[in-house]
C-alpha cells in the first residue's frame, strides 16, 4: 500500500507540476504577447524551452526550503497526497475561472493543511510559512518598485534616441527579457514540486538505513541542506512544467497582459526584466516566490512611470482578494481531503 501511495503522490506531483506549466504560462508570455514581439504560439514553446534551461543555472535552495516545510518524520504519505490532490483542485479552479492565483502558494498551503489535520500545527515549521507567506505582499511590491526604477533609468539612458529606432530594439530586448523570466520562473516553480517529491521520499523512507536506501531515492545533504536530489526528480520537473508552458494558460494571458494596464516594448522590458531580477534574487535565499505576484507588480511599476491612473486598481485589488484567499483555501481544502482520505481508510 505504501509504495503504491509513493508512486501515486510523485505521479500527481508532475501531474501538478505539468497544470503549473499551463496555469503559469501567462506569467512568462502575457507581456510578450501584448506588444505582440512573438505571436501566441512563438512565446510558449520560447517559454518553456528556457523554463526546461533553467535546470543548467539554478541550485536546489528552493527545493529544500519546501522540503523542510513540515517535519517529515511526524507525517505520513497520506498527508503528502491531501496536500497534492488540494494543490491541483485549486490550481484547476483558477485556471478555469481566469484567476493568476499562486500555485506556490496552492502547493505550501495544501502540505501544511494536511500535516496540520493529521498531528497538529506543531508539525508545522511556522518560520518558512510565514517568510513564504509574507512574499505575497512583498514580491508584488518589490516588482513594482524594481520595475518602476529600471524603467526611469531606461528612459534616462535612452532619452536622447530616436523613438522609431528604440522601439525595434526594445522588441529584440525583450525577447532576452521574457527568456530570463521564464528562466526564473523554470528554477522557482519546478523547485517548489521538487522539493514536496523530495519530501515524500524522507516520508517513505525514514525508517530505513541510509545505507539502504535505493540510488533513484537517494537525497544528500550538506550542512543539513539538502544538496542534491535525483536526477529523475529534476528532469522530470523540469519536463513537466515545460510541456505545461507548451500547452498556454490564455485566460490568465488577458489579464496579465492587457486589464492591469497597456504595455509597450520598452514596458515589456522593463516588466520582465525586473521579474527576472527578483526571482533570481529570491531563488539565491532559497525564497519560493509567486511568479503571478511578481510579473503583476512588475507590470503595475511600468504603469506608473506613465501616471498612477495607468493603473487600473480595480484589477488588482481583486488579484489581492485571490492571493491572499490562496493559501488559507487550499489549507482547508487540503484538510477536508486528508479527512475524507481517513474516512475510507487511505489516512
Amino acid at each position: 500500500m505504501n509504495f503504491t501511495l509513493l508512486i501515486a503522490i510523485i505521479v500527481l506531483a508532475f501531474i501538478f507540476d505539468f497544470i503549473n506549466g499551463f496555469h503559469d504560462a501567462a506569467n512568462s508570455i502575457a507581456t510578450v504577447v501584448s506588444t505582440k514581439v512573438l505571436t501566441p504560439l512563438q512565446a510558449v514553446i520560447w517559454a518553456a524551452f528556457f523554463n526546461f534551461a533553467a535546470y543548467a543555472i539554478f541550485e536546489l535552495h528552493i527545493v529544500d526550503t519546501i522540503a523542510k516545510v513540515v517535519d517529515t518524520g511526524a507525517i505520513n504519505l497520506q498527508v503528502i497526497l491531501a496536500g497534492v490532490i488540494a494543490a491541483i483542485i485549486w490550481n484547476l479552479i483558477t485556471w478555469y475561472l481566469g484567476i493568476p492565483s499562486s500555485s506556490s502558494h496552492t502547493l505550501v498551503g495544501g502540505f501544511a493543511g494536511a500535516a496540520i489535520s493529521y498531528a497538529g500545527w506543531c508539525v508545522v515549521h511556522s518560520d518558512k510559512i510565514i517568510k513564504i507567506a509574507s512574499f505575497i505582499f512583498l514580491a508584488p511590491l518589490i516588482g513594482m518598485l524594481l520595475s518602476y526604477f529600471l524603467s526611469i533609468a531606461l528612459l534616462w539612458i535612452f532619452k536622447s534616441f530616436n523613438p522609431f529606432r528604440l522601439k525595434r530594439w526594445f522588441k529584440i530586448g525583450q525577447l532576452f527579457s521574457s527568456a530570463l523570466f521564464s528562466l526564473g520562473h523554470g528554477g522557482n516553480d519546478a523547485q517548489k514540486v521538487m522539493g514536496i517529491i523530495s519530501a515524500t521520499l524522507l516520508v517513505y523512507f525514514k525508517t530505513t538505513d541510509p545505507a539502504s536506501i535505493p540510488h533513484w531515492a537517494q537525497i544528500t545533504f550538506v550542512d543539513g541542506k539538502i544538496h542534491a536530489i535525483p536526477l529523475w526528480i529534476v528532469y522530470g520537473c523540469y519536463t513537466a512544467i515545460s510541456a505545461g508552458t507548451l500547452i498556454g494558460g490564455w485566460k490568465i494571458v488577458k489579464t496579465m497582459g492587457s486589464k492591469i494596464t497597456k504595455l509597450s516594448p520598452f514596458e515589456g522590458v522593463a516588466a520582465e526584466g525586473a521579474g527576472a531580477i527578483l526571482l533570481f534574487g529570491t531563488e539565491a535565499f532559497g525564497i519560493p516566490v509567486s511568479t503571478t505576484h511578481t510579473i503583476t507588480g512588475a507590470i503595475m511599476g511600468v504603469g506608473l512611470t506613465k501616471r498612477v491612473s495607468a493603473v487600473r486598481w480595480g484589477v488588482t485589488v481583486n488579484l489581492l482578494y485571490a492571493w491572499i484567499l490562496t493559501i488559507p483555501v487550499s489549507m482547508a481544502l487540503a484538510a477536508l481531503i486528508y479527512w475524507i482520505l481517513k474516512l475510507i481508510n487511505l489516512g
